[in-house]
């Protein structure tokens, strides 16, 4: 039987199935259409619209230019005989000429491979050689490990730079100076709509990422928040995160002008960007909205403008929500959870005040089940591992069929490893995630990777890792060690050996250590991280925040 609630997203439950269910998705376009060609054809309709404008760069361009140079370079990838069935390589910021890449890969069919800028170098090997890229477009910052990681796995590819271009490197510049293909049209898509339009990274479970690939459907696109021509939009998040890439679909179909920087993010910056450029929709992680909440322009910003304020990503506490939402002229916080294998959002949050902890309700399209340990369907308030469906094709993980049976079971059910439960309202609530991944700034990592490079300290015996929640940074790792009989070991000693190991800022133990007799375990005598970390905020006298998970 099929059970209608109350509020919104509108939302049936099926008490027999036990699924609660967004309904059927509503196509904005003929279903047959690439998101190439639907970004192409509506581009065309409003060609001297402002398209974007990058508050860091400097520059402004129409959706005229904006689709000009993304025939020029799809003219140039032709040219280089690409085919649908290669992959182009980003490692990149948001400059000013990245949405022409991003456009020609859609407009020729080819999918993008991006990858997060802070990666390890071992990392961008590991990618790079399971996508291997016909073509990388990489910033100059980043052009040096970049080369050296082709040359380690033996990949022949061009490199084109994006911005702080060195000395001989093939520039973005030089690539827009292609002459257009004569009637250049975008291609039709060789396996049509189940065709795969981007690749980003998750994390496996041994803390490497994997490639996760994004359907070419128009789920993809953010319909539910009817975005038009008048609307401003702003992301900080680059192409290798969903919300990246939703943003810059979602301009190009809708029309919206887009205001971009390449920096570090600065709260104080986006405050004046929204005051300067009336910015009307926000889709940012917790961390940032936490440097806002924080930042003394804060307090006099002009946010008169925004009528959508979308995050998600990782846990926000309560009090960082109702910072931001008690500036804001309307109520129009909304929490997305999001899952990148699910190409998509898959819930959201309207109602802030009745339902204040919650992710929300399923979105038009979207599926929703809570499974136990058995798989057998749970309901209203019995928590088990939150399950998606989205009703369309899904390429799995690049390269990777194990993980991918892993995730979507036989009945292409997604499992996100996220401990949840519905309540009687159908609002979704997220209390644990199953697995140990942390987040630090939106970057992934695992406790492992930590602990294997302490375990190689002479006076160490055991170590167990964590995280420990930061408003501004996500998850900041935590340690608590147990040092070899008869030795000297202090917290410091384990600090400097991170440090000194490990280069990237988000696996550095910024939470601190303590040195401890042994750590906390479960009835067989494995380690009991959860039990351990409570120790150590008990003996360190930090609290964890309480929020939401994406």
């Amino acid at each position: 039987m099929d059970r209608s609630m109350p509020y919104g997203p509108e939302i049936t439950y099926d008490d027999t199935l036990k699924v609660w269910s967004g309904g059927e998705r509503e196509n904005y376009f003929a279903p047959h259409l690439s998101i190439g060609e639907i970004i192409f054809r509506e581009m065309e309709r409003h060609p001297k619209l402002i398209a974007q404008i990058s508050a860091t760069e400097k520059t402004v361009l129409t959706r005229e230019e904006v689709r000009f140079n993304a025939m020029r370079v799809a003219t140039y990838m032709r040219g280089l005989g690409l085919k649908q069935c290669d992959i182009v390589g980003l490692i990149a910021r948001n400059t000013t000429h990245l949405v022409a890449v991003a456009y020609a890969c859609f407009f020729n069919g080819m999918p993008f491979h991006s990858l997060n800028i802070s990666y390890e170098q071992d990392t961008i090997e590991k990618l790079l050689s399971i996508t291997r890229p016909s073509l990388i477009f990489c910033d100059g910052d980043e052009y040096e490990r970049v080369l050296a990681a082709t040359e380690h796995i033996k990949l022949d590819t061009t490199i084109i730079t994006m911005r702080n271009h060195p000395s001989g490197s093939l520039r973005i510049q030089d690539i827009l100076t292609t002459p257009i293909e004569d009637n250049f049209r975008p291609a039709r898509l060789e396996q049509g709509p189940d065709q795969t339009l981007a690749i980003l990274c998750s994390s496996g479970t041994t803390g490497v990422p994997k490639a996760v690939t994004i359907t070419n459907s128009q789920q993809v696109l953010l319909t539910f928040f009817r975005l038009t021509s008048d609307d401003v939009q702003y992301t900080h998040s680059t192409l290798d995160w969903i919300s990246g890439l939703i943003t810059i679909i979602s301009a190009g179909v809708f029309s919206t002008t887009s205001i971009i920087a390449d920096n570090v993010f600065d709260p104080a910056l986006l405050c004046r960007l929204i005051k300067e450029y009336k910015i009307t929709f926000i889709f940012q992680c917790p961390s940032h909205m936490a440097m806002l909440a924080n930042c003394p322009e804060f307090e006099t910003s002009d946010l008169s403008s925004i009528r959508f304020y979308i995050y998600g990503g990782s846990n926000c506490s309560l009090k960082v929500q109702n910072r931001i939402r008690s500036r804001l002229s309307h109520d129009c916080l909304h929490f997305a959870y999001a899952l990148t294998e699910l190409n998509s959002v898959g819930c959201t949050n309207l109602h802030f005040d009745e339902k204040p902890n919650s992710v929300g309700r399923p979105i038009k399209g979207i599926s929703l089940k809570i499974i136990n340990e058995q798989g057998e369907a749970l309901g209203p308030n019995e928590t088990g591992q939150v399950c998606f469906l989205n009703g369309q094709n899904w390429s799995g993980y690049y390269g990777n069929p194990e993980e991918t049976l892993i995730i979507r079971d036989s009945e292409k059910w997604l499992h996100t490893g996220d401990l949840g439960y519905m309540d009687e309202d159908g609002f979704l609530y997220i209390i644990a995630r199953q697995k140990d991944m942390l987040k630090y700034h939106n970057i992934m990592y695992y406790p492992n990777e930590i602990e294997t490079v302490i375990s190689q300290m002479q006076n160490v015996a055991e170590v167990c890792v964590f995280g420990v929640w930061d408003a501004v940074n996500g998850d900041e790792a935590a340690a608590s060690v147990v040092k070899r009989h008869g030795t000297n070991l202090v917290a410091q000693d384990v600090l400097d050996f991170v440090k000194e190991h490990i280069d990237a800022q988000y696996k550095q133990l910024n939470a601190g250590v303590i040195i401890v007799d042994d750590l906390k375990r479960s009835a067989n005598g494995k380690t009991n991280r959860r039990a351990t970390k409570a120790h150590f905020l008990e003996i360190t006298n930090r609290r964890a925040f309480g929020g939401q998970s994406m």
